[in-house]
């Protein structure tokens, strides 16, 4: 394994016109030299040069027009794993041309989601000719509340509408040929937000909102200001009076909130990608920096305490990797009947973005005051890195909805036996609850075929969780079912395959084997002292539920991974080494909420582990760290 290189990326993976485009961004942004990058940064001078090559190049119109509306480009297609190619070289180069590439695939969202044929045509021939696009939907006022939006249409005597309010922090807001704005009519009541998280809404209490498309050139469209100091332009505007026609409207009623709901399901996977490539830079720095920096008669990556920093941060690097290469190819081979993506594109956005805070932050401590000199990458890195897991939904709204999933993905309808674990007493010893789990996990998987064929209504709970292997997905295809996801709810119903058997076989791995033993006694505590009803309710406490649970799929995908590229045992150990530590952690947080019960407390003890340590695996994984020093710094 290794990180990304700009002299020796081939794209190998991909079609020849993808490798073109992929090399010619690269190409564009070495050219260009660092001192230019860093200029452009520090005075924030919009990227008019860097839009000018995508117009030229057409990579935008060629990576995001589905291929619906690709006309005789054959090129042209909606294709994951190559945007997310691209969205780790615009991380890698800097977080302000991630996010205006970023933005655009929000604002299209909506739009490409529409059954609105005259505005997608428009889209498709506006993104040809080199334009960018917005998406609509923050408010100052109400933030993620999106109910209680305050952009107001008033209906038109002749048809149509006029929209009056306020939108904020809306990437691309200054120049983008359409954005797609959320909002409701005047004429229709709004939901009750504070009613709405105890019990849902009908569809009949929806349907006064929209989704319509607004150009930032109208007379009618106050740009108001840049919100953030920075390169990008992050717009407050107004709409005073802004004429919205039937052809302007992408969603009407429930649709709408889909629309939005989904549009972030695509756009929240590629913030992971970003975090990815502003790391791998970063580290490039950091490495040549320490490698080569002698103090007391040593070089800095010598000493003890950076021998560890850069180990860990180079592992939890390509554990970042591992993970959202797979998690590329759940989210390729999504269909109605398998939405497991939901869950992986959350901790894709969630978790990979925090693991790459975590890496800057350690990373830090390697490069020292080097770090924040005027000439290096880092500074941009460490403001991006701070700012990603905040983007798209915060890191709680994410981890409020990975836990819906919690419940399906820890307890397969096969180990049903399971459920016996809450009658144990809550003093019971933890090797009787480590036996019992066990005992009653292999059983149950065993029993399952037998009790399918018995009881009907087992089959078809079987059937459900029966998902064929997701296979690695970097073919030339389009990706059309991103633009249908349907209803963004029923999420506890989805079904996942069971999660134990990939770590089985990683079980040679030592420290895989520790953290498989921390996962099953968390399956065990979840049975036991399953989370009370008031416990349900207190987000704090979940959170630290939380990351016990999205601390599994996010190893399970890095193995699935890792089988694939047959990746170095040393470098696996090394990273469940730190999975081990940080499962341990969450573990005591959890034990030492005020709100946990007594069984839940004691049971959380159970989790804690130590990993086992390896000085041979150590300096292994150290050593290919190491030997990235001197193997790329962008040009001056």
């Amino acid at each position: 394994m290794t990180l990304f290189n700009p002299k020796t990326c081939e794209f190998a993976e991909f079609d020849g016109e993808t490798r073109r485009l992929l090399r010619a961004t690269v190409d564009w942004f070495e050219t260009r030299g660092k001192t230019a990058l860093k200029h452009d940064d520090r005075e924030r001078i919009w990227y008019s040069e860097f839009l000018d090559f995508v117009k030229r190049e057409r990579v935008f119109a060629t990576f995001l027009t589905p291929a619906a509306l690709a006309g005789d480009d054959p090129n042209k297609r909606w294709d994951t794993a190559r945007i997310a190619m691209l969205s780790k070289i615009l991380g890698f180069y800097g977080m302000s041309y991630w996010y205006v590439w970023q933005v655009t695939i929000l604002g299209l969202g909506p739009i490409w989601q529409s059954d609105n044929a005259k505005a997608k045509a428009k889209a498709a021939a506006l993104l040809d000719s080199g334009e960018i696009f917005a998406f609509g939907l923050s408010e100052k006022e109400h933030g993620a509340d999106v109910y209680s939006t305050d952009m107001v249409l008033e209906p038109a005597p002749g048809g149509g509408y006029t929209a009056t309010g306020a939108k904020h922090y809306i990437g691309n807001g200054n120049l983008a040929a359409m954005v797609s704005v959320f909002g409701r009519r005047a004429d229709k009541p709004i939901i009750d937000s504070a009613a709405a998280l105890d019990r849902a809404p009908t569809p009949e209490n929806y349907e006064g909102y929209l989704f319509f498309v607004a150009d930032s050139g109208h007379e009618n469209y106050r740009l108001r200001r840049n919100v953030v100091d920075s390169q990008m332009y992050v717009a407050a505007f107004d709409l005073e009076r802004y004429p919205v026609a039937e052809d302007d409207i992408l969603h009407r009623g429930e649709a709408a909130f889909h629309a939005a709901m989904n549009t972030v399901n695509v756009g929240k996977f590629n913030l992971g990608f970003g975090a990815i490539g502003a790391c791998e830079h970063a580290f490039h720095e950091a490495i040549n920096h320490a490698e080569n920096r002698i103090l007391f008669g040593h070089r800095v990556t010598e000493f003890p305490q950076v021998r560890a920093l850069v180990t860990d941060s180079y592992a939890r690097l390509l554990g970042m990797r591992l993970y959202s290469e797979r998690a590329i190819d759940y989210l390729r081979s999504a269909s109605p009947e398998d939405r497991r993506y939901l869950l992986f594109n959350a901790i894709e956005k969630m978790s990979v973005t925090r693991q790459g805070q975590r890496v800057i932050e350690d990373l830090a401590d390697v490069i020292a005051a080097r770090g924040f000199e005027n000439d290096m990458y880092f500074p941009m890195a460490m403001l991006g890195l701070f700012g990603l897991p905040r983007l798209e939904g915060t890191v709680h709204v994410n981890m409020a909805l990975s836990l819906k999933f919690m419940a399906n993905y820890m307890f397969h309808p096969s180990d049903a036996g399971l459920a016996a674990l809450r009658y144990l007493p809550a003093a019971a010893p933890a090797g009787a609850v480590r036996a019992a789990s066990g005992a009653l996990s292999w059983s149950s998987r065993r029993l399952a075929p037998r009790a399918s064929f018995a009881v009907p209504q087992l089959r078809s709970e079987f059937d459900r969780a029966r998902h064929p292997v997701v296979p690695t997905r970097r073919d030339a295809a389009d990706d059309e079912f991103l633009f249908r996801q349907g209803p963004s709810s029923g999420l506890g119903r989805i079904r996942f395959r069971d999660w134990r058997p990939v770590f089985e076989r990683f079980a040679h791995v030592p420290n895989v084997a520790v953290f498989l033993e921390q996962a099953l006694a968390f399956q065990s505590l979840l049975a036991a002292a399953a989370p009370t009803a008031a416990q349900q309710r207190d987000v704090d406490f979940l959170f630290a539920v939380g990351e016990l649970f999205t601390a599994l799929p996010y190893a399970q995908l890095i193995l699935e991974q890792a089988e694939i590229e047959g990746t170095e045992t040393a470098v696996l150990d090394q990273i469940f080494d730190g999975f081990v530590r940080e499962f341990s952690k969450h573990a005591l947080t959890l034990h030492t909420k005020p709100t946990a019960t007594k069984p839940q407390q004691i049971r959380a003890l159970d989790l804690v582990r130590r990993p086992i340590a390896d000085p041979i695996r150590f300096e292994q994984v150290l050593t290919q760290a190491r030997a990235h020093a001197g193997q790329y710094e962008m040009r001056p």
